[in-house]
């Protein structure tokens, strides 16, 4: 069983805007097709996991508005 401990977690590249940010698990999402994403600040806190085709379109809204 996969758990959040034992994913290999990687930073928004726009971590140094003071820290609020998201993490996600690329290898498990290239191997899954479910994206885990986590709050950079809470790192033992809830992972919400969402397909890759809504992450990807969470990254294009967030594009868009400026985010």
């Amino acid at each position: 069983m996969t758990t959040a401990d034992s994913l290999r977690w990687i930073k928004s590249s726009y971590s140094s805007n003071g820290g609020d940010c998201i993490e996600i698990a690329p290898v498990y999402a290239s191997t899954t097709g479910i994206v885990p994403v986590r709050d950079s600040k809470q790192a033992g806190g809830p992972v919400l996991m969402v397909s890759a085709p809504a992450f990807a379109g969470l990254l294009t809204l967030a594009r868009g508005a400026g985010i």
